[in-house]
C-alpha cells in the first residue's frame, strides 16, 4: 500500500513538472472525475439533465432551475482500492426568481504517504525515526452563477474557480480558471453545452526540496522539478437529453454527452491532433419520482488484447437513488475508474438536502 502511494506521488509530481513553457496533458484531471452519485451512476452523462446544486459542477446553467431556495449536496468516494479519497460539497441559494448562486469545493487526495527520503543517512545507516507521512491533495473552489434568459427555455451560467494543489510541504501550486454553460429546452428535448477552462487555466508551481530529496530524485532517475506554469487547455462538453414516459408511474430519461478535449491526441474513439472526442451515455428510470435506477457506459478505449490484436473497452456504471419526503435525496453509484477492472470498482455515496421556502414549510 505504501509503495502504491509512492508511485501515485511520483505521478503527481511528474504531471506538475511537465509544463515549463508548454501545455501538460491531463492537467487538473481530478476535475474531470465527476461528482455526485447520480452523475457517476450515469457515466457522467448528465450535463443537460442536472438541475440540482450539483449543476455547479456539471453545467452551471442548470442551477437556474433549482427547485428550492437553498440546497446542499455532499459526495464521498474512494478510488484505487481506497488509496485515494474524493470529496465534494456544494451549497446553492436562489437570489431571485431567475437567478441562483452556488459555492463548491472539491478535494482529491492521497493521505498518509510515507516520506522515506531521509531514511538512510550518508553513511548508509537506517533511521526509521526520520520517516514522516504527508498528503498529496488537489483542491478546487468554485463560485457559480446561473440565470434564466428572457427567451423561454434558455438558461446560462458560469464558474470562476481557484485551484490549490500540494504535495506535503515541498510542492504547491495556485491556479485560476473559468467555465461557461448554456442549456436550452425545446419541445421534449434538452440541449446543452459546457465550456470548461474556457480561457485556459494556469497553475503556478513552486517547490521547496531539501538536498536529501534532490539526491533521492537523482539516484532514482527522476527529474528534479522546478518552478513552472502548468496550462489546462479548454474542453467542451456537448449534451442532449430527453424523457420518455412509459406509464403514469414510470419515466425514462436518456442522455448522451460528447467530451471534446484539446490537450492532444487521447486514446478515445475519435481522436486527432487538434481535438479528441469521448462519448458517454446514461439512462435513468424513475418510479413516481421516488425511486431511481441508473446506468451508463463511457470512457471507451482501444487496448491491446492478449492475442496481439486490439479490443475496445469501456466503463460501465450503475446506481440507485431515493427521494425521502422531497427533502433528503440519497444516491449510490458503483463505478470502475480503471475500466473493466473488478478489483478497482469504487462506491460513491451522495446526500442532497433541499431547504424549502418558509411559506412551503
Amino acid at each position: 500500500m505504501a509503495l502504491q502511494r509512492f508511485f501515485l506521488l511520483l505521478t503527481f509530481l511528474g504531471l506538475a513538472s511537465v509544463a515549463s513553457a508548454q501545455t501538460a496533458k491531463y492537467s487538473n484531471e481530478f476535475l474531470a472525475i465527476g461528482v455526485g452519485a447520480r452523475g457517476l451512476g450515469m457515466s457522467g452523462s448528465v450535463s443537460a439533465s442536472t438541475v440540482t446544486s450539483e449543476a455547479a459542477y456539471w453545467n452551471p446553467a442548470g442551477l437556474a432551475l433549482l427547485e428550492s431556495d437553498r440546497q446542499l449536496s455532499l459526495t464521498h468516494s474512494e478510488y484505487f482500492a481506497g488509496i485515494a479519497s474524493y470529496d465534494y460539497g456544494t451549497f446553492a441559494a436562489r437570489l431571485d426568481k431567475t437567478s441562483v448562486a452556488a459555492f463548491s469545493m472539491v478535494r482529491f487526495g492521497v493521505d498518509d504517504i510515507p516520506d522515506t527520503s531521509e531514511l538512510i543517512d550518508n553513511e548508509g545507516n537506517i533511521h526509521y525515526d526520520r520517516v514522516r507521512s504527508f498528503s498529496a491533495a488537489d483542491y478546487a473552489f468554485l463560485l457559480s452563477y446561473s440565470r434564466a434568459a428572457t427567451r423561454e427555455g434558455l438558461y446560462y451560467g458560469g464558474n470562476v474557480k481557484v485551484i490549490r494543489r500540494k504535495a506535503g510541504d515541498f510542492a504547491r501550486s495556485w491556479g485560476f480558471g473559468a467555465d461557461l454553460g448554456i442549456r436550452f429546452e425545446t419541445g421534449k428535448w434538452i440541449l446543452a453545452a459546457t465550456g470548461k477552462d474556457i480561457t485556459s487555466t494556469f497553475n503556478a508551481w513552486s517547490y521547496d526540496l531539501t538536498d536529501q530529496m534532490k539526491e533521492v530524485f537523482t539516484i532514482t532517475g527522476n527529474i528534479i522539478p522546478v518552478s513552472s506554469v502548468e496550462i489546462t487547455t479548454p474542453r467542451l462538453i456537448l449534451a442532449t437529453a430527453r424523457s420518455f414516459p412509459i406509464s403514469p408511474s414510470l419515466n425514462l430519461l436518456a442522455e448522451i454527452n460528447l467530451d471534446l478535449t484539446t490537450d492532444g491526441k487521447r486514446n478515445v474513439p475519435i481522436k486527432t491532433n487538434i481535438v479528441s472526442v469521448d462519448p458517454a451515455m446514461g439512462l435513468e428510470l424513475n418510479y413516481i419520482q421516488l425511486v431511481f435506477l441508473r446506468g451508463g457506459i463511457g470512457k471507451f478505449q482501444e487496448t491491446k488484447a492478449i492475442n496481439g490484436g486490439t479490443e475496445t473497452t469501456f466503463q460501465p456504471t450503475i446506481g440507485i437513488g431515493l427521494n425521502l419526503k422531497e427533502r433528503f435525496f440519497l444516491d449510490y453509484a458503483l463505478t470502475d475508474p480503471g475500466g473493466n477492472s473488478m478489483a478497482l470498482y469504487s462506491h460513491v455515496f451522495s446526500l442532497r438536502i433541499q431547504f424549502q421556502k418558509p411559506s412551503q414549510e
